[in-house]
């Protein structure tokens, strides 16, 4: 029987939170970037960079998922893909 010391469950533990904290950081660029694409064409279509109603979407959906504190990641991605309004 193998017997793991505290230190070493934290210590992987860490390591596994490291990993997934560059994966969402990588998602993150990977959705500014199509986000980008989105609004440029929005623009060239003689549209608005900013479709509330999408934003709305997007809030509503993370809010369902991750209850109140949901809304306010919703809302700091929102604003690293697309800018302040």
């Amino acid at each position: 029987m193998t017997t793991t010391t505290p230190e070493a469950v934290i210590a992987d533990a860490r390591e596994r939170i490291d990993a997934i904290d560059d994966r969402i950081i990588g998602l993150i660029q990977e959705r500014a970037a199509v986000s980008a694409v989105v609004q440029q064409t929005r623009i060239a279509s003689g549209g608005r960079r900013v479709h509330l109603a999408r934003e709305m979407e997007v809030l509503n959906h993370f809010s369902e998922a991750l209850g109140k504190p949901g809304t306010s990641l919703a809302m700091t991605l929102l604003e690293l893909c697309r800018g302040r309004i």
